[in-house]
């Protein structure tokens, strides 16, 4: 309990320190030496003059009865008739053994919308089977006569993995054959075309790694979404990766807004049974459900609301009310953020180089027009925030360039670019998929490991890889222009090793070191915590083995190191439980008739003097204790 209150009372101190430990990082940010790891070259094309044109593909099979229980594929179809700009290209298709398309692709207007909203009721008109390539290829095919010039989205929304009926044949090779297909040759058609697949798999029972394969191979996102929130988020993450917009930041309920905005929309994500959010501008006007006002445009859901509001004040916003963290604040701006094109895919060990600029108008400002005090940053920040890599852009001419590490984690992450001034604040937001450079795969029977080159650039005319098994290095053949080969020895049925793997890759005539996953091997063929398989899905990059693994010891840092990694945990951790408590405890002191400001102040002095005083007797016992130990008899030994 001690521990408890000692973190909470810390973290509230931190809060007031918060400005200044984060001017220190930033200014710590420094771009990495050159040849510290090979770069992810990307095509930086300027943005499309073209609109997109979204498909949404939604599973119907039986089991999403099972699967969706809360009809979140309802809830996803409100955020998608909510977010998708008009006039863009759209259309929704249903698929179980047959493929529907109750909502044929056309134009984005209020009609469309109305059209799409009454097609709830289809999401759960559940049919037998799941036909995943039927109904890719037939909403990835183009009808002249009714889509757009755009690129094409295609977003596949399932719980399950390919499922066709028998109709005389062997069932499972039948399934087998249709993911070859659309793997090996439907996805690679469609990605000659431009189409984009995004996959989104509702069951950790789904075949996973079909879609990381969509995905990857035509440069779509993929994710796994087992609540509503995680469904929620990676259906707004894929449209954000469609419809890009500028951003600012969103802390503690609070977010600013300069001069030159000429409207936001707050898209904010809250509990089904939660308290109506209200709005608060900087003049104190309050906005709530049922405020009416003819600018202000809301729609409120039972997981999230959206609200528009034109023209608004310069100055301080707040939310007043629990909102998830995923919430965030959109804006339209004449000053914006541009970025050269991000990838959907980042590789571990290969860093990224970036490049981003600021615009009004159509016209790029050149460095004198800029504050002096502007500061553009990348960082990588995984799925719980935390921070994986990040680094400072650097100014040339009237844009910033930079290089970002390489990412340490596999998995789904977010890339943020941020311009900040004492003027004003732009973000631009990203998802990305991060993967291994090379893939491991180990074989039924335990003889061999296929190794594949998942970034594009490798092959085995630039990579050389390595293996060793206790100690002794192993043989790698080549066995295609992007395959390997390893050859293992015979091991003991009741031993767990570890094959450590290594590649060394030449790009413009330097090298550089690539450290693989390891690979545990038992008789079970049993893959370790950190190991990544061909046609094992990467969306979770951590799995835990059948079987333990042998004891291995591991570095720990010294105490003054975990003391500060501690520290540095708990303002976002403080900032997170603020957030809920504030508007909570400000409702209670409106109702007693305090002051609810002066009350929430009163309450952050006494969680600090709170722990103050368990800082010092903590301090206190732990001197008596070391005093009493001193008089302890040490036996001899």
């Amino acid at each position: 309990m001690m521990r408890v209150i000692l973190a909470v009372g810390l973290s509230w101190l931190l809060l007031a320190l918060a400005p200044l430990v984060a001017q220190a990082q930033a200014q710590a940010f420094q771009e990495p030496p050159s040849g510290d790891a090979p770069l992810l070259m990307i095509d930086r094309q300027a943005d499309r003059d073209t609109v997109a044109e979204v498909r949404i593909i939604f599973d119907v099979s039986g089991s999403m009865r099972d699967n969706d229980p809360e009809q979140l594929g309802a809830s996803a179809l409100e955020l998608l008739v909510a977010l998708i700009p008009s006039g863009v290209h759209g259309g929704l298709w249903t698929f179980g053994v047959r493929v529907d398309n109750p909502l044929p692709v056309a134009p984005v207007d209020d009609a469309w919308r109305e059209q799409a909203l009454r097609l709830k009721p289809a999401l759960v008109d559940y049919q037998p089977y799941t036909d995943i390539e039927a109904a890719v290829r037939q909403a990835g095919s183009r009808d002249d006569a009714t889509t757009g010039e755009g690129q094409r989205h295609l977003i596949v929304m399932t719980d399950g993995m390919i499922d066709l009926p028998a109709a005389g044949q062997d069932k499972e090779a039948r399934d087998a054959a249709s993911r070859r297909t659309l793997t090996e040759q439907l996805a690679p058609a469609l990605a000659e075309q431009g189409v984009v697949i995004h996959a989104v798999a509702f069951s950790p029972d789904a075949d996973l790694a079909l879609a990381e394969q969509l995905a990857q191979s035509t440069d779509g996102l993929a994710s796994l979404a087992e609540t509503p929130d995680a469904l929620l988020r990676a259906f707004l993450d894929i449209l954000q990766r469609i419809f890009p917009v500028d951003q600012v930041p969103l802390a503690e309920g609070r977010f600013d807004i300069d001069a030159q905005v000429d409207s936001f929309t707050a898209l904010l994500f809250h509990e089904p049974d939660s308290p109506p959010l209200t709005l608060v501008a900087p003049d104190g006007t309050r906005y709530s459900r049922e405020s009416r006002s003819g600018e202000v445009r809301r729609q409120s859901e039972p997981r999230f609301d959206l609200i528009t509001v034109p023209s608004p004040q310069p100055g301080q916003w707040r939310i007043e009310g629990a909102i998830g963290s995923e919430s965030r604040i959109g804006i339209a701006s004449p000053l914006a953020l541009r970025t050269g094109e991000l990838p959907t895919t980042l590789y571990l060990g290969f860093a990224l180089p970036l490049a981003a600029w600021l615009t009004e108008g159509d016209e790029m400002l050149e460095q004198e027009a800029l504050p002096e005090d502007l500061r553009v940053q990348a960082e990588l920040l995984g799925l719980p925030g935390n921070r994986q890599t990040a680094t400072l852009l650097e100014p040339d001419g009237g844009r910033f360039v930079g290089v970002l590490p390489a990412p340490a984690q596999a998995g789904n992450a977010r890339l943020v670019i941020e311009a900040a001034s004492t003027a004003f604040q732009r973000q631009r937001v990203q998802a990305v998929n991060v993967l291994p450079a090379i893939s491991a795969e180990v074989d039924d029977a335990q003889r061999e490991v296929e190794l594949r080159a998942e970034h594009p650039q490798l092959s085995v005319a630039n990579t050389r890889l390595f293996a060793e098994l206790q100690g002794e290095a192993l043989n790698v053949a080549t066995s295609g222009e992007r395959r390997w080969r390893i050859e293992l020895p015979t091991l003991p049925d009741e031993t767990s090793v570890p094959l450590l793997l290594r590649a060394i890759v030449e790009f413009d005539g330097q090298e550089h070191e690539l450290r693989l996953p390891r690979i545990l091997l038992n008789a079970q063929a049993n893959i370790g915590l950190d190991a990544a398989l061909l046609e094992a899905p990467r969306l979770h990059a951590e799995r835990l083995p059948s079987e333990p693994e042998p004891e291995v010891a591991e570095y720990t840092p010294p105490l003054a190191d975990r003391v500060v990694n501690a520290i540095n945990r708990l303002p976002r951790q403080a900032q997170a439980l603020w957030q809920q408590a504030v508007p909570r405890l400000e409702q209670g002191a409106r109702e007693l008739g305090l002051d609810p400001q002066a009350t929430s102040r009163w309450l952050v002095w006494a969680l600090v003097a709170l722990a103050f005083v368990v800082l010092l007797l903590g301090w206190r016992r732990r001197s008596q204790a070391r005093h009493r130990s001193r008089r302890r008899r040490v036996p001899n030994v």
